[in-house]
This record gives C-alpha cells, sequence and structure tokens, in this order.
C-alpha cells in the first residue's frame, strides 16, 4: 500500500476514533435520550415520544417548580414534573395546589387533571427530596403515592431535565 493511503486511511480511522468518543463523552456526562413510557404526562408527552434530557444542568443547579425531570429509581426511569422542593410544604385541598400555603397555578395540565387530583397534605419534604406528579394526575405513579408509587425523590435520583421531543418528528418541541 502506498505511503500517501496509508495516511489517508490513517487519518481517517483518527476522526472516527475522535467522533466516537465524542459521541461516548457527550451522551454519557451531558446529554442522553429516553422513551416516555405510559400516559402519566399527557398532555405535555406521550406514551412512545423520544426525548433529549440535559444530564449537566444539575450538576451545576437545583431542580425548580416545574423542571421536567429524569429519574432513575431504582433501575427504570421515570419522567415527572417538579412539584415541590426540599423544605417547602405541599398540600392539595379542593383541586387547588399549595405551597408553604400560597396557591400556586399550574397551566401545563388541564381542568380535568386537576379536578382529578384528590386532596392531600399538609406534607413538608425533608432536605433533598422533591416532590414529583404526572401531568396526568388521574393516572400518575409519583410522590403522592408513596411506598406503592415513586415516593419523594432523593436529589441524586433525579439524572436530567428533559429539553426536546426530538420523535416523532411531528412533535418537534423543547419540553415545558
Amino acid at each position: 500500500m502506498p505511503a500517501s493511503k496509508k495516511n489517508s486511511l490513517l487519518e481517517w480511522l483518527k476522526a472516527i476514533f475522535v467522533a466516537i468518543l465524542v459521541a461516548f463523552i457527550l451522551k454519557t456526562f451531558v446529554f442522553s435520550t429516553s422513551i416516555v413510557e405510559g400516559e402519566s404526562m399527557d398532555p405535555t408527552l406521550s406514551h412512545g415520544e423520544r426525548i433529549i434530557f440535559n444530564k449537566l444542568v444539575y450538576n451545576v443547579g437545583k431542580p425548580k417548580h416545574g423542571d421536567i425531570v429524569i429519574i432513575k429509581k431504582p433501575f427504570k426511569y421515570y419522567v415527572k414534573r417538579v412539584i415541590a422542593l426540599p423544605g417547602e410544604t405541599i398540600e392539595m385541598k379542593d383541586h387547588i395546589l399549595y405551597i408553604d400555603g400560597e396557591p400556586v397555578e399550574q397551566t401545563y395540565i388541564s381542568q380535568e387533571a386537576r379536578e382529578k387530583t384528590g386532596n392531600f397534605g399538609p406534607i413538608t419534604l425533608p432536605s433533598k427530596n422533591y416532590f414529583v406528579m404526572g401531568d396526568n394526575r388521574a393516572v400518575s405513579k409519583d410522590s403522592r403515592n408513596g411506598q406503592n408509587g415513586l415516593g419523594f425523590i432523593l436529589e441524586d435520583e433525579i439524572i436530567g431535565k428533559s429539553e426536546f421531543i426530538y420523535y416523532p418528528i411531528t412533535e418537534w418541541s423543547i419540553t415545558r
């Protein structure tokens, strides 16, 4: 094999190796993908949609009210919305959500979902614990369900924030 072909092949192999290494680092530490399973996040996210989530965002900050997060607990992944933060007191009374005694507007859920959310609380979250719920409250397995559901979510169980729906292509959008 001539030296120029050998050098060209070697350069291609280096480029392929670097591309694979960069993709691996990005997928491991920065962005990853997940598939929405079930109807607990309807209408925001539907069963079968694929999302890109940011793994880096919570290394430099903390989850906030309304964030759609990816949770690993213990061997399964869940997609839920952060409702209350560590140390806050949460209560649902007469279809109105209260955090620390103040009513909270939930623009991301339907009136029907709001009406299907039963009363609970008041519950004060321990430090490093988050309260999450699905947007389709009638079918969501979430923090309201205690030991039969997800219960409170520890800070280190939140592995990322949903950023973008990439499949199906007709649903491409930023998640909110």
